[in-house]
């Protein structure tokens, strides 16, 4: 049996992929501030080129805030198509070398490579292998993170961007956590941190000073798992072939809304999301979620059924304009909306306008 400290994770991120794929394609391109998504008012960026992040541009920004900050950014219709197929000869390089392979994403994966190492070639030498033959198949670079478990092999997959490659050995996992600010770590969002912050929790190191009970008390179920990582133990198995329940997208605003307008405004992009990975993976979800957290932090959510799965923007559109029905008009500003679908299958259902309602 392979004991959790000997296991050999490598998570793979390839770099600004779908910018990167466009600059590829088109030389006129290189080298230039690049943005994948709509320029319209109310676009948003699907992803930057390293070009653009040096002005500031990420992706999941409003198009007109990443204008403001890069005037000269170029913006380019999606191709997901394209990006599939990209990701495809990616996974079938990985699949040369282990059959243990978590998709994360298009671009991004791990794999558990500890029955293709050995004596001759370790974790870290095949990592360089997997780099190598994705920039040969595909002309893209990738960073790769070499750890024990998933939570350290991600971080140090962000440790050395663009085309990096870092390793975080048993030894080492408590110290590199301990070093961190807590709004490094995946999973720890914005408000997360911020939270943590106001509890005199800034580092790894104060995370692992707190107790399960303590961080349970404060922060629910999750308190468990940040109590974990930050003593850097992560058991969770590399899944292949992992079923997702759910498929969703949310932007925070910079200031709180109350008109139904502009709350029908944010929510355009974010169901341009949630359809868009519908449309570039086949699958199709039955139940349409609007999440609205307001600027008191209180959360709610509505939620609709369909008999058969959402066959269509239009009817994803429908649906949550409705539901954004049911809470309005607010008395208080929102400073948060999402949209997700759950109860999710593949494709092949047709649309229904019947709806079970629950709320």
């Amino acid at each position: 049996m392979v004991t959790p400290a000997h296991r050999k994770i490598i998570h793979v991120d390839m770099d600004a992929f779908y910018a990167s794929v466009e600059q590829r394609d088109n030389p006129d391109l290189r080298g230039k501030p690049l943005a994948v998504g709509g320029s319209r008012q109310r676009g948003v960026v699907a992803a930057a080129s390293y070009e653009a992040r040096q002005y500031g541009v990420y992706s999941a920004m409003a198009s007109s805030i990443a204008i403001r900050k890069c005037p000269d950014l170029i913006f380019v219709k999606p191709r997901f198509d394209v990006y599939k197929a990209v990701s495809a000869q990616i996974r079938a390089v990985f699949a040369e070398h282990t059959d243990l392979i978590e998709p994360l994403s298009l671009d991004e994966a791990y794999l558990d490579v500890t029955d293709a190492t050995s004596s001759e070639r370790t974790a870290t030498q095949l990592a360089r292998v997997l780099k190598e033959r994705i920039r040969q198949e595909t002309g893209l670079t990738a960073s790769a993170g070499v750890s024990y478990n998933k939570f350290l092999a991600k971080l140090a997959s962000d440790y050395n961007k663009p085309d990096g490659l870092y390793v975080i050995k048993p030894h080492q996992g408590l110290d590199f956590v301990a070093k961190l600010a807590v709004g490094q770590f995946h999973g720890i969002g914005r408000v997360t941190a911020a939270r943590l912050n106001e509890l005199g929790i800034f580092t790894g190191f104060d995370l692992r000073q707190q107790s399960e009970a303590y961080l349970t008390q404060q922060f629910g179920k999750v308190g468990h798992h940040y109590y974990c990582i930050a003593r850097a133990i992560d058991e969770r198995p590399v899944t292949p072939n992992r079923i997702r329940k759910s498929v969703g997208s949310e932007t925070t605003f910079e200031q709180d809304l109350t008109d139904e307008p502009d709350l029908l405004a944010q929510l355009g992009p974010l169901i341009d999301d949630v359809w868009s990975y519908c449309e570039r993976t086949g699958i199709r979800g039955r139940t349409v979620t609007l999440k609205v957290k307001y600027g008191d932090f209180q959360q709610i959510t509505r939620s609709r059924t369909l008999l058969s799965p959402a066959g269509s923007r239009a009817v994803i559109e429908q649906t949550i304009t409705q539901l954004l029905q049911s809470v309005l008009p607010v008395d208080k500003g929102i400073r948060l909306l999402g949209v997700s679908l759950s109860t999710l299958q593949t494709a092949n259902a047709t649309p229904t306008g019947q709806l079970r309602l629950d709320l």
